[in-house]
């Protein structure tokens, strides 16, 4: 690792661009928060995610260069890989929706993630290692960024669920708008007379609500996201055929990524066959939330399994 000492002072720069990125997030929040109070544009939040995404690729391209393997062998890695697809997920929404909302919601989750990794995490977690025999394969790039970016995709759509509570999402959903397309008008109840007295129903074009904005943007994260988990799940088997001689192993990992599968199948389940939205899905995608939060976190720190990194119980 490359190290630069000053004064007697030493600092790892791949470290440094996370703290930075860090740094970024937090002046970006209170200004996203900010602005959902004054109902003001977003573009000063958005700026700063933005940034913090620069910082986060230069940080992931740095360690790659100095490691000489895709930069997600060891948990603070694969948490800066995971703030990094978050971040861009958060552009890619903000994208489609210039709303403060979507910053306020999402910022947090990236900033605990890019926090975790550069407050909690022990140094030896910190610290870059060779690679183990078993993750030396081409196979690592494919599987586990696939993974993250699923696990990045996902999560944002689950806590612009979660936002679904927090904006007007007492009003009914009237705009079938997240399974089928995203039209612009709704019909309404009244009926007018004509001159004829025929019964006529209007069709007027209106403007979404916040909380059906959230819920079919959530909706189109969870779908990409689901997709992309569903080929990591299908990578990591011929992975781990080609590497241990088993195409599954009810390893603990592997057993948590099938039930946030599941969790996720059944939300999208009930969206394009039930027709559910707004609130009923979203409890769905905030149990997903926590399904993802115990298979990327949790098993990890416990350091059980095939797939940990360990923490806890391997100090």
């Amino acid at each position: 690792m490359v190290d630069f000492q000053l004064n007697n002072f030493s600092f790892d720069p791949v470290v440094s661009l996370g703290f930075l990125a860090f740094l970024s997030l937090l002046i970006a929040l209170p200004i996203a928060f900010w602005s959902v109070a004054g109902s003001s544009d977003s573009s000063k939040a958005r700026f700063l995610v933005a940034i913090s995404n620069l910082f986060l690729t230069s940080q992931l391209i740095l360690r790659w260069w100095q490691s000489g393997h895709f930069p997600i062998s060891n948990l603070y890695e694969s948490l800066c890989f995971l703030t990094w697809g978050c971040t861009l997920t958060q552009l890619f929404v903000e994208r489609a929706w210039r709303s403060p909302i979507v910053s306020a919601v999402a910022t947090p989750l990236s900033l605990l993630s890019i926090g975790f990794a550069s407050f909690v995490l022990p140094e030896n977690l910190q610290t870059s290692t060779p690679l183990v025999p078993a993750l030396r394969s081409s196979w690592l790039v494919m599987h586990v960024s696939v993974i993250m970016c699923s696990y990045a995709a996902l999560l944002i759509g689950s806590i612009l669920s979660f936002g679904v509570f927090l904006v007007d999402g007492t009003k009914q959903f009237n705009i079938r708008n997240s399974s089928l397309g995203s039209g612009s008008f709704r019909q309404i109840s009244e009926l007018y007379l004509d001159d004829q007295n025929k019964n006529l129903n209007s069709i007027q074009p209106v403007e979404f609500t916040n909380a059906e904005q959230l819920d079919s943007l959530s909706y189109r994260s969870i779908t990409a996201g689901f997709l992309l988990l569903t080929v990591g799940l299908i990578s990591g088997a011929v992975w781990a055929n080609e590497a241990w001689g088993s195409w599954w192993s009810w390893d603990p990992k592997e057993t948590w990524a099938l039930i946030c599968w599941l969790v996720y199948a059944a939300y999208l389940h009930t969206r394009l066959t039930r027709g559910w939205q707004g609130r009923k899905p979203a409890l769905l995608a905030i149990a997903g939330f926590f399904v993802i939060i115990v298979c990327y976190i949790g098993v990890n720190l416990l350091g059980v399994g095939l797939h940990s990194y360990g923490w806890f119980f391997d100090a």
